[in-house]
């Protein structure tokens, strides 16, 4: 008799079951040494048996029918089969005799009626606990979905708590994954500029494919939901990112689906940047004897457009930014006053909080009444699931704009804050030298970048017009009498708060 040694264990990861196959292996060697058993071959498989389909177990069955031996050595009948299709099959391969005889250090067989009946019996509880275990499993997945845990793996930026069983925020890697939304967000980095910027790798260290990162920067698990088997639940972990960075990431996404690469934005500045005045293509460059210049790319049509030297484009973004700045005497005088309206702010959005609670919590019963029709069979399931999920949605919006008012109300001053600083700082990064720095800057405070001729033009936002109006009255003002009196920093701020009371500053800085 010779036999075929078969090992097996349930997953091809690595770190998993480690020791399965050599313990398996270990314990049938010693076991044919003890019973005298000649191994003709040894088969080792990683992969579950719950279903037919594993390939070296149907190679073994081949040189089986071939005769290369006559009997498998294995630890237990449910190494060999989980499902009833192997097992079937090595039970009609012992009825015609190619399969002669079957060891197992702990359990019997012999090839007779009571042998093949109890061989079956095993393969069925095999099967049995496989089925039933795969229920247990999807009960507790429900059971976590219900209470607001997500039932699998965590994603990138989380990590799995093996006490609590819950999902965490990793310390390091959520920091990663909330700059990846972040930087998508602006629409300047494709999925491979974010892989190649962040080294993404797997836990296996293969680098990211794509779909990856498409599916990461899709899911809505970063800002607090989950969605499982295509229906949104609402979880308890914490967000790593707001509801509105992800709803900007997916318009982003969309806007951008071909958008085209610049395969030389790295070398220079301003291409991407700006568009031609005369026939509206992209604005590129190229660098001849020592000098970088800006023209038009002329795909549409014919055009006129100029070359610009950008020695000559960068002084004309320097004035820009001068004309854009303030002086710091005039920081003190503008949060004084934006003081004052932030306070007066106090008392509306404890109103708007108290109108969003009262919405939520008609939501709930809302979605409470529908869950109770759906389990009562009044509303199906093809249209249960879309209700629940724009119930759902529109429920998370109003918690979220709720979320954002109790933690900005106090914090309304920073973007101003900000403002100010930046506003301060554009004379300083016009003459510091960092062209990246001079584009970032012009692209907040101003959008619709146009080359005409060789004059760069732009609008600019709101806010910043404000800015510039100021430095007109100051301007004006140092131009008047000089027995007038010396003027003060809230004097200059006069358009800028003018500004601020028409146009609402706040939601457009």
């Amino acid at each position: 008799m010779k036999y075929f040694l078969y090992a097996r264990k349930s997953t091809d990861e690595e770190e998993r079951q480690v020791l399965s196959i050599s313990a398996q292996l270990a314990e049938l060697k010693e076991f044919a040494a003890k019973e005298k058993l000649e191994i003709a071959a040894s088969f080792e498989e990683a992969k579950t048996a719950k279903q037919p389909g594993r390939t070296v177990f149907a190679e073994m069955l081949n040189r089986l029918e071939k005769g290369e031996a006559n009997g498998i050595l294995a630890w237990h009948p449910d190494r060999l089969a989980r499902n009833s299709i192997d097992g079937g099959k090595i039970i009609y391969m012992v009825d015609i005799g190619q399969i002669k005889s079957l060891k197992f250090p702990c359990f019997w067989f012999e090839d007779t009626p009571q042998g093949k009946f109890m061989l079956n019996i095993a393969f069925g509880q095999s099967k049995y606990y496989v089925d039933n275990l795969s229920e247990n499993v999807k009960r507790g997945q429900r059971q976590k979905l219900r209470i607001g845990v997500w039932p699998g793996w965590a994603p990138f930026g989380y990590a799995n708590c093996p006490k609590t069983r819950n999902i965490l925020i990793d310390p390091n890697e959520h920091k990663i994954a909330q700059r990846i939304f972040e930087l998508y967000a602006t629409g300047e980095y494709s999925f491979a500029d974010l892989i190649n910027k962040f080294k993404l790798t797997s836990h296996r260290g293969k680098i990211w494919q794509t779909s990856v990162i498409q599916a990461m920067l899709k899911n809505p698990f970063y800002y607090g939901v989950m969605k499982y088997n295509g229906e949104l639940y609402e979880a308890v972990h914490e967000p790593i990112i707001s509801k509105e960075l992800h709803d900007k990431c997916q318009t982003v996404m969309q806007q951008r689906a071909h958008k085209r690469r610049h395969n030389n934005f790295h070398h220079f500045a301003f291409t991407g940047f700006m568009n031609c005045g005369i026939c509206g293509c992209s604005i590129t460059a190229e660098k001849q004897k020592g000098h970088v210049y800006y023209h038009c790319t002329k795909k549409r049509a014919e055009c006129d457009g100029k070359y610009v030297r950008e020695e000559d484009l960068v002084e004309q973004f320097r004035k820009i930014l001068e004309s854009y700045s303030l002086p710091d005497a005039d920081e003190p005088g503008l949060l004084k006053f934006w003081q004052k309206d932030f306070e007066e702010s106090i008392g509306k959005s404890s109103k708007r909080i108290k109108e969003i609670k009262a919405k939520v919590e008609i939501l709930q019963t809302k979605l409470d009444h529908l869950l109770d029709a759906h389990l009562e069979g009044v509303v199906d399931k093809e249209a249960y699931l879309p209700k629940k999920e724009s119930l759902l949605k529109e429920k998370f919006d109003l918690e979220q704009e709720m979320v954002k008012i109790e933690a900005e109300g106090d914090d309304w001053l920073e973007p101003c804050r900000d403002f100010i600083l930046a506003s301060v700082q554009a004379k300083k990064i016009a003459w510091q030298g960092d062209l990246e720095l001079v584009r970032s800057f012009l692209k907040k405070i101003g959008s619709n970048f146009i080359l005409e001729g060789k004059k760069f033009v732009f609008l600019a936002k709101n806010g910043w017009r404000a800015v510039s109006a100021c430095g007109e009255f100051r301007d004006s003002w140092v131009g008047k009498d000089s027995n007038l009196r010396s003027p003060k920093a809230t004097d200059f701020t006069f358009p800028i708060v003018s500004y601020w009371h028409g146009l609402y500053l706040y939601p457009i800085l």
